[in-house]
């Protein structure tokens, strides 16, 4: 009985562990039960929790708009660039039987480094990091589609790419602050221990700034679940929301004019040097902008930029003698002008201030009409103390656009100042001085003459177009306004203004700008530059900034063109005539504005091939019948690279540089060359050299014909090849 009680007090703690596991099962049945029927464990919604953990997403990206001129060229848009990355860790591949990351580092590292133009040994510290995956910068970050292919043709596992955007201008400098510039940015962040990027791109200047709105589009996005491998679960839904792209943007400009007046505007710069310039070409009927630069200037796909304001609408100035054609305006419209009424020029007492003519002497007794063609203060000045009065010509000035933005699509457009109260202000305001101006205010009231006195509104958008539906949601056009000046005021402005340069008289200001055969009419300013820091006029020969302000043919304009420079470094206004009278020349050949568009004298556009391993000869002679200037560098069969590259285009008679595989190169005479032909000349031969002076080459220090070994450094003297002794204003 005692053994029984004893065998029965050993099993006690059997019974306890027993007990103690049943409790257990028990309380992990009843959390298995929590987490299989409720939505919810511990605040986490597990269905979300778990499509997190499977679910793929990614951003479709919304292409930006592209900007074209009126003829559909492109000159901005969007083109696919890729970021190199590799993925390292074993876990990508899983029991995939291809691996999915990288295996060797060493082969990787070697096969990439010459396409990334990376080492080795960089390449391997990447690839060897403690990572999921790593991005393979800086030489894989924005590659081209071409180098994608290159390097997928190298079939390395676990090297992958992401496809992104950047915005790209096919003519580099061309229209620069009309397009303005969008910059590429981007947003790093962390996803399952994976860094990811998300690209946008802001437009921060010009037409890109302006319609940023439109021009960005809206994202889209892709969301799916995948497999431990990264792979799409078969009959699963998928989430897509497609991209919105951006809005096309078309236009006013001319590529023909735009490249008249770049080459010229960029002569004007080489050859003087001014501190900066503008020239405008707008269409005198529609108001639409055909064409504008400025310099300095720059590259948007390099945004190698000195200066962020447009000098077209955000450069307020004096403008000086061209104000002269307002007031003249003016006071004829008023009835109460005379031309042939008689002043004493030279200089005329206002107060205790004197105003006196540039020249500084006058020419004596002169009628009015004498003295628009002359330029004379006095003379403008005598047309607000005799003829109109200060409120008479605050009217007038204001119902001719000035003081206030013309609403031109650019920003940061400014308004000007008309502020005149004392005798001696109304009589500077009335040749230009002490009030200020926009160029584009200029050409705004110069359409007033162009139109038999109707003032036209500016504008550089043509359309934009919706690429997602092709349909256009917005297109401008031409805004005439109101009678503002009689027919027959127009009429006697147009004879003085032909007066100023084509009259033959000893003052005749602008016959800098005469052109044979052309019935250009139009006015030159001469502004002198007020100092803030010294509170007054600046002293000197090229302290100004020179103007003019024309149109043509006389009578039925077609083409207004207004040019501005501030302080050359030397020649004074005639850079300014130089620039203009070649793009007026250029714009009326190209336009048959005076039947010269023949065979001979037309000027043409050429789209360049790549000239790569072809023969020599023969691409000379292709080049020559498209009236393309050739220049060979060396005596090469083939030709092994070129300048201008392939795709670009040309106008009749612009040089193209083609460098052979001779390897034996001499210098050629670059005496009379412009500096840029020199430069490029010299930086296809990667050959060092150090300018002296501004215009054209006058001697070189290594001497012609001379063979090159890389080595040299050469000095090229520069200087004026014109006679620059012109008649000022």
């Amino acid at each position: 009985m005692k053994k029984e009680r004893k065998q029965l007090q050993t099993w006690k703690f059997p019974k306890k562990v027993f007990g103690v596991f049943l409790f257990c099962f028990l309380i992990i049945y009843i959390q298995f039960a929590y987490l299989s029927l409720s939505p919810n464990v511990y605040g986490i919604n597990m269905d979300d929790f778990a499509k997190a953990r499977n679910t793929y997403s990614t951003t479709l990206y919304a292409k930006r708009g592209t900007i074209y001129d009126n003829e559909g060229n492109t000159l901005a848009l969007n083109v696919s660039s890729y970021t190199v990355i590799a993925y390292l860790s074993p876990k990508r591949t899983g029991s995939n039987p291809e691996p999915l990351h990288v295996v060797d580092v060493e082969l990787t590292a070697k096969k990439l480094s010459p396409i990334l133009n990376m080492t080795e040994e960089t390449l391997i510290k990447l690839l060897t990091k403690k990572a999921y995956q790593v991005e393979l910068g800086p030489g894989g970050r924005g590659i081209t589609e071409v180098v994608k292919e290159e390097i997928e043709a190298l079939d390395l596992p676990g090297i992958d790419f992401i496809e992104n955007f950047k915005r790209y201008y096919p003519n580099g400098d061309f229209a620069s602050y009309i397009l303005g510039y969008a910059k590429q940015y981007e947003k790093e962040y962390v996803v399952d221990d994976v860094k990811k990027i998300e690209y946008s791109i802001v437009g921060e200047l010009g037409i890109e700034a302006k319609f940023e709105d439109m021009l960005t589009g809206t994202n889209g996005y892709l969301k799916y679940q995948r497999d431990r491998y990264g792979y799409k679960i078969p009959d699963t839904p998928e989430d897509r929301v497609e991209a919105e792209n951006g809005k096309d943007i078309y236009l006013t400009l001319d590529a023909n004019i735009q490249r008249f007046i770049e080459a010229a505007v960029k002569d004007t710069e080489t050859n003087f040097n001014p501190e900066w310039m503008t020239l405008t070409v707008m269409n005198a009927k529609t108001g639409e902008i055909l064409g504008s630069a400025s310099t300095p200037s720059f590259d948007p796909n390099i945004r190698n930029i000195t200066n962020y304001e447009n000098p077209l609408v955000s450069y307020v100035y004096e403008p000086g003698s061209t104000m002269k054609t307002f007031t003249y305006m003016c006071a004829i419209d008023s009835g109460k002008y005379k031309g042939n009424t008689v002043f004493t020029s030279g200089s005329v007492e206002i107060g205790d201030d004197t105003v006196k003519d540039w020249n500084g002497i006058g020419w004596g007794n002169i009628t009015l009409d004498l003295g628009f063609e002359y330029s004379s203060n006095v003379g403008a000045s005598y047309l607000v103390q005799k003829v109109i009065n200060k409120t008479e010509l605050r009217d007038c000035l204001e119902s001719y656009g000035f003081g206030e933005k013309t609403g031109i699509e650019l920003p940061r457009e400014l308004n000007g100042s008309l502020k005149f109260t004392y005798p001696i202000e109304v009589a500077t305001a009335s040749f230009g001085q002490g009030i200020t101006t926009t160029a584009i205010q200029q050409l705004q009231a110069l359409t007033i003459i162009a139109n038999d006195g109707k003032m036209v509104k500016p504008y550089i958008i043509e359309k934009i177009v919706d690429p997602n539906t092709n349909k256009v949601i917005e297109e401008n056009k031409p805004q005439i306004g109101e009678q503002i000046v009689k027919t027959s005021t127009v009429e006697k402005m147009k004879d003085l203004m032909y007066n100023v340069i084509n009259a033959n008289n000893i003052g005749t200001t602008g016959i800098a700008y005469r052109i044979d055969g052309f019935d250009i009419i139009g006015k030159t300013g001469t502004a002198q530059i007020y100092d803030t820091t010294q509170n007054k006029y600046l002293e000197g020969t090229n302290n100004y900034i020179f103007s003019f302000a024309g149109m043509f043919p006389k009578d039925d304009p077609e083409i207004i063109i207004y040019a501005a420079m501030k302080r050359p470094t030397h020649s004074t206004s005639y850079g300014l005539s130089t620039a203009v009278k070649k793009v007026i020349k250029d714009t009326s050949k190209y336009l048959n504005i005076y039947g010269t568009n023949n065979n001979e004298t037309s000027v043409t556009e050429y789209k360049l091939n790549s000239y790569t391993s072809k023969n020599t000869i023969d691409i000379k002679k292709e080049l020559e019948e498209n009236k393309i200037v050739p220049i060979i560098i060396g005596n090469g069969d083939k030709i092994i690279n070129q300048y201008p590259k392939s795709d670009t285009k040309v106008l009749s008679y612009d040089k193209v540089f083609l460098v052979t595989n001779d390897k034996n190169y001499t210098l050629p005479n670059l005496v009379g060359w412009s500096k840029k032909d020199a430069t490029t000349l010299l930086d296809l031969l990667k050959i060092k050299y150090n300018l002296e002076g501004y215009g054209y080459v006058t001697s070189q220090s290594v001497p012609a014909n001379t063979k090159l070994t890389g080595e040299e450094i050469i000095t090229l003297m520069l200087s004026d090849k014109y006679n620059l002794n012109k008649v000022e204003e």
